[in-house]
């Protein structure tokens, strides 16, 4: 587990939510292999097509939420599930890597792809509520769940059930217990984070190749 300070640099792209009806999914394109495949990547160019692909799955996993008829009521709230999501993202980035890299280039790793997508809260944040310490409450909160997540179980098939409801139980959280969100631990549980994880992981294995 690792303790992430908050350096912005980049200016990400900011946040844009197209909703889609409910059962009109569209397969999420994700960019995972490099333009030019023979040359050695640094591990911040990693980490930057990482946050790329993370924030792209984050955000196609909240438009799905709205697509099956759970209720946003704020932007905040968006923001706030998104959040969660890019967490989630960075935990299982975390456990994949541990046995493939050094304690130092692993720590280097999570630790630029954590920032990166920081910028991306920060910037987004601001589009959409104004101005606001955005990327240093993500990181707050990222420093939170690591230690959260640090106590569940991720084994050669993924992360495991309590390591999934983990993610559905915040979001419920953040959701609420209305009768149009009520289920919405179910949705994240059984089709978010797996599917999560398969993008995840296919995207981690072709950046390394």
């Amino acid at each position: 587990m690792f303790l992430f300070i908050l350096e912005p640099r980049r200016k990400p792209k900011i946040l844009q939510l197209r909703y889609r009806k409910r059962g009109s999914a569209v397969a999420l394109r994700i960019k995972s292999q490099w333009y030019k495949e023979d040359t050695e990547r640094s591990l911040e160019e990693i980490s930057g097509a990482l946050a790329f692909n993370a924030w792209k799955l984050a955000k196609d996993r909240a438009i799905t939420l709205h697509g099956e008829s759970f209720i946003y009521e704020s932007d905040r709230q968006r923001l706030n599930v998104i959040s969660e999501y890019l967490i989630f993202q960075i935990q299982m980035v975390d456990r994949m890597v541990h046995q493939s890299l050094e304690q130092g280039d692993r720590q280097k790793l999570i630790t630029a792809l954590a920032l990166r997508l920081a910028e991306h809260v920060q910037e987004n944040g601001c589009e959409l509520l104004g101005t606001g310490d955005y990327g240093n409450q993500f990181i707050a909160l990222l420093n939170q769940r690591s230690r959260e997540y640090s106590e569940l179980g991720f084994g050669d098939d993924g992360p495991g059930y309590p390591f999934m409801r983990h993610l559905g139980y915040e979001i419920q959280q953040l959701m609420g217990a209305s009768q149009e969100n009520r289920w919405v631990i179910d949705q994240v549980m059984d089709m978010d984070a797996p599917e999560i994880y398969k993008q995840m992981k296919r995207t981690l294995r072709n950046l390394f190749m």
